[in-house]
């Protein structure tokens, strides 16, 4: 059976109460649970599996674009009755032929208990191989991966305990070893980032999460600095913002955004001794962010879960842009139902941000969803953006990955283009009502590298779409883009955006059917890598 584990020590599952678990300092921890916060909790056993059924792996072309399968079975099949959701993606910036993605996975439809599943490409993407979980029968939840500059990748994983830990793998994604020990970092909604500049922070980890589900008195931030193995004792975050991200600019300065109250205002916090390990982080500007909304979760999109989260990325291009500061988030406005996308820009270090800027470029319907909206900044300085949309549905809620870029820093973007065929995000539902938190992107000088959650399989047995994780190349050509070439400035103009594939229709495979339709493997193309740089009362999301 694929689902092997891969950890000779695996313990079952354990269920423990929170309050007697010490934290790494020695101190007995008062666990601030938020009941009303939607956590990642343990709730089920793992699912029994009597049979495991499949069809083709699902290639869903679309226009230009094509989505390949990611989880997928040992001979490259769908795998009928399970689910993935919340996938994470990182590529080796020495090779981009070689990525891998993590994903939350559900043996069973049946059963909201999920797993550590991940999937590696030694091929841009056109074939996956699922070796199967981080550890059999073991709780794990919210997954985060990254790359360090040599192609190294680890994964971040929250247990049911509401710690975590890093696993690492030195072979592209193949394997992987866990490195940290005991009960020392963690919370639900967690994220990490790594520093891949040349300062004294290199190789640094930067870990933080939610006040919720939180095991340290509300303390919410944590540094590693020998690759996720020893963590320093966790600390608290000025505004205490949660449900975000971080990053690092090239001076080695370190930026948290995140949102308060769990909806807004958000906020971005800078670090600038984060990378001196002599010292304990303290955060010297903090500053308010307008979004133009707050964060929703809980809603019709997406009942379970977020509409979206709030995603904090910095350009270290060494051009015009280097050391810009972007926020991103699928927000709601005041009064409204629906989400837009909404974009803010900092040139001075994070000390100020624009305007808000809608990214997504239909008229404005604030019954339309665009949600999970994430970005990424390439090397030569392009800003990618993608999302989740159901501007072109009549329901309002059937959805389509939309992509935009920005090559002058965010100020203009290029106009949306649909790059996936339309789906329902209600079906395929592993008892938790929700498709995850967020989708990912890694973008390197010519495109972009997707992992997104979508029901594009059919299972004839549940007459229902199955939740999958997808794969998909965008570029601001169309489609898969040419072998990337290292340049200092954008390769392409706000404008250039193939509109062809905004009218593309989707192929039958993607229609529900009495058995789903596998469109046939293409011959891989290489690619090699691109240059080295790299309501205040939130109801219950189980």
């Amino acid at each position: 059976m694929r689902f092997s584990t891969i950890s000779a020590n695996s313990l079952p599952i354990l269920l423990l109460s929170l309050a007697s678990i010490a934290t790494a300092s020695g101190q007995t921890a008062k666990s601030k649970l938020n009941p009303n916060e939607p956590l990642e909790k343990y709730n089920m056993p793992p699912a029994y599996i009597y049979r495991l059924g499949m069809s083709p792996r699902m290639i869903s072309p679309y226009g230009v674009f094509i989505s390949y399968q990611v989880n997928v079975d040992a001979q490259g099949n769908n795998i009928l009755g399970d689910a993935a959701n919340e996938p994470s993606i990182a590529v080796d910036p020495t090779d981009g032929n070689k990525m891998t993605i993590g994903w939350r996975q559900f043996n069973s439809v049946q059963s909201d208990f999920r797993q550590g599943g991940w999937g590696f490409t030694t091929d841009a993407g056109v074939t996956w191989t699922f070796p199967g979980v981080l550890e059999n029968n073991v709780f794990r939840s919210d997954p985060v991966l990254d790359s360090d500059d040599t192609g190294n990748f680890s994964y971040l994983s929250l247990r049911e305990t509401f710690y975590d830990d890093i696993w690492r793998s030195i072979n592209g994604g193949s394997s992987w070893t866990r490195l940290t020990l005991g009960d020392v970092s963690g919370g639900d909604k967690q994220w990490f980032t790594i520093d891949r500049t040349n300062g004294t922070g290199h190789g640094f980890q930067y870990q933080l999460w939610s006040t919720s589900g939180n095991n340290w008195g509300g303390r919410q931030f944590s540094r590693s600095t020998d690759n996720g193995a020893t963590w320093m004792s966790p600390i608290f975050l000025p505004n205490s913002p949660v449900w975000g991200t971080l990053d690092v600019d090239s001076n080695g300065n370190l930026f948290i955004g995140g949102a308060a109250n769990f909806t807004s205002p958000f906020w971005c916090l800078r670090s600038t001794n984060a990378q001196n390990p002599a010292v304990t982080p303290t955060f010297d500007q903090v500053t308010q962010v307008n979004l133009g909304g707050s964060l929703d979760f809980g809603d019709t999109i997406n009942p379970g879960g977020l509409a979206g989260q709030l995603f904090l990325a910095v350009d270290r291009s060494g051009g015009p842009t280097n050391n810009n500061v972007y926020m991103v988030a699928s927000v709601q406005p005041t009064g409204f139902s629906g989400t837009d996308v909404m974009f803010v820009r900092s040139t001075d270090g994070g000390s100020t941000f624009s305007a808000p800027h809608r990214i997504n470029d239909d008229p404005i319907n604030h019954n339309k969803w665009h949600w999970l909206g994430t970005l990424a900044v390439a090397p030569n300085g392009r800003i990618d953006s993608v999302w989740l949309d159901s501007r072109n549905a009549a329901n309002n809620t059937d959805s389509q990955l939309f992509y935009s870029f920005s090559t002058d820093g965010g100020v203009t973007w290029a106009p949306n283009v649909a790059v996936s065929a339309p789906f329902t995000p209600f079906e395929g539902y592993p008892v938790q009502n929700k498709m995850g938190d967020y989708i990912t992107i890694v973008s390197d000088n010519t495109g972009g590298n997707v992992a997104y959650t979508a029901t594009f399989n059919f299972n004839p047995s549940t007459s229902q779409h199955e939740e999958d994780v997808y794969f998909v190349r965008v570029s601001p050509t169309g489609g898969p883009s040419p072998t990337p070439t290292p340049t200092a400035t954008a390769t392409a103009t706000p404008t250039a955006t193939a509109t062809a594939t905004a009218t593309a229709t989707a192929t039958a495979t993607i229609t529900p059917s009495a058995t789903p339709t596998a469109t046939p493997r293409p011959t891989p193309t290489p690619r090699s890598g691109p240059t080295p740089r790299a309501r205040p009362t939130p109801r219950p999301r189980s």
